[in-house]
């Protein structure tokens, strides 16, 4: 038997317009993060470091070849 739900959907015509701008935010998003991943890089000398992310969160700092141990979010440590 099919849920039987409370509240309607809008348009789809409205929600795409949504996802559209979600899209523009999370490219901006994106850059910014891997600008920031290329300056990490440029101080540590580690090629190809990156921030870490698991279910949607940033969890940890590591590398693509992980040949480094993942430093945890170091700012709920202290």
């Amino acid at each position: 038997m099919a849920k039987k739900y409370k509240t309607k959907a809008p348009n789809r015509k409205i929600l795409k317009k949504y996802w559209n701008a979600l899209e523009i935010l999370e490219g901006r998003h994106s850059k910014e993060i891997w600008d920031l991943e290329k300056k990490m890089a440029k101080e540590t000398g580690i090629k190809d470091i990156c921030f870490f992310s698991c279910d949607g969160e940033y969890v940890g700092i590591g590398n693509g070849s992980r040949t480094m141990k993942l430093a945890q979010d170091l700012r709920r440590n202290e």
